[in-house]
């Protein structure tokens, strides 16, 4: 029983056959002038296109790379290195993904400044603490769409007309959004947006950057004039054009889905709650993506309950599958206020395409049963 669809999604099948061909037979390398190249420089420009259209963007802002840390990195380091001469504040949020806080503390080593905006017990961060937090030196606001841990959606509309009337780029980290709610993307007004294909039943080891015409980024990778100057490198065509088929496919029944998981997550939650004494729901408060449920439980480790599961025959985390391994509690729910024993005490559920209820059902009684067992033996 795999709960564990923010770490990564199942490749969908369609997605397999449509990428297949360009493995074995259409392989050439699109920057070549003859046939094959040019077989492949079209299906890299239909899956642009079709990318642009999913997200409401205009095909020409399209940065195609090999993951959503990649995105981010190339947002947050494009920008900083495009704006040095006119700032170098940073603003970002404390409950990032450590794709943009790594990128941020390394930047603050290269001189930048970098405010990391508090949150509430929800997770959301402050409009108020966000405005008075900007200054004449601020270049950038990078703050995530929905939180990979808590699936708490944070005010990324209201934070990007903040920034656009200060003349300020923001950029967002909408991995954990792509594919999970109806509607386009481009229209929470950000710069920038990343996008990972394994977040939305496409192949790992590509994602995309949403770059908006005239936004100032400077390359992160350097060589040839691949993607518009932005990043150097032969294009993964079969991982583009999987890419391409699974944002389609995942917006087609976007609404339908999230109405779906909203409602199984709902139950499952309330479930848990009646059958494990000792359990809070973290981020419960604000909205959220629909398929994504962080729980804390008292007096048992985290770690214990993964792996007491596991042995169920049931898949979930502790948080980011980035982070496995990492003996520190989790600094997004440190930053909503738990103690560490809080943090530790706490997983990760994400729903996803192929979860049914009767599966919950099940989980949430051998949850019950695991928590009951760790917390008889347990010393905390």
């Amino acid at each position: 029983m795999y709960l564990d669809y923010n770490a990564t999604t199942p490749l969908d099948r369609r997605v397999f056959e449509i990428m297949a061909p360009y493995m074995t037979e259409r392989w050439g390398n699109s920057s070549s002038p003859y046939r094959f190249g040019n077989q492949a420089r079209i299906a890299l420009e239909k899956g642009r296109a079709r990318v642009a259209e999913c997200i409401g963007a205009e095909t020409g802002e399209i940065v195609f790379c090999a993951s959503g840390t990649e995105a981010d990195n190339l947002a947050v380091r494009g920008v900083a290195a495009a704006l040095r001469t006119r700032g170098n504040h940073i603003v970002t949020s404390s409950v990032e993904h450590h794709a943009v806080l790594y990128t941020c503390r390394a930047l603050e080593a290269e001189g930048y400044r970098v405010t990391y905006l508090p949150v509430d017990d929800d997770g959301l961060v402050g409009l108020k603490e966000l405005e008075k937090s900007l200054t004449p030196e601020t270049i950038l606001v990078t703050v995530m769409h929905a939180n990979n841990e808590t699936g708490v959606l944070q005010p990324v509309g209201e934070i990007a007309r903040i920034a656009r009337e200060r003349g300020i780029v923001f950029h967002s980290d909408a991995v954990q959004t792509a594919g999970k709610l109806p509607g386009r993307l481009c229209g929470t007004g950000a710069d920038l947006l990343s996008l990972s294909a394994h977040k939305f039943y496409g192949p790992k080891g590509v994602g995309a950057l949403y770059v908006r015409k005239g936004t100032p980024i400077s390359p992160r990778i350097t060589g040839g004039p691949h993607e518009h100057g932005l990043r150097a490198g032969t294009e993964n065509v079969p991982g583009i054009v999987g890419l391409a088929a699974a944002l389609a496919l995942a917006a087609e029944s976007a609404r339908a889905e999230a109405e779906r998981l909203a409602l199984l997550r709902d139950r499952f939650e309330n479930r848990v709650l009646e059958a494990v004494p000792g359990t809070r729901v973290n981020g419960r408060g604000a909205p959220r993506v629909p398929n994504t449920s962080n729980l804390s439980f008292d007096a048992v480790d985290g770690e214990s309950i993964v792996l007491g599961l596991d042995l169920g025959g049931i898949c979930v985390s502790t948080g980011s599958a980035c982070s496995t391994g990492d003996p520190e509690p989790s600094h997004v729910l440190l930053a909503m206020g738990l103690s560490p024993k809080e943090a530790q005490g706490s997983i990760r559920v994400s729903l996803g395409r192929h979860t049914e209820e009767k599966e919950l059902d099940a989980a949430v009684d051998t949850l019950a049963q695991t928590v009951a067992r760790l917390r008889a033996i347990s010393s905390i």
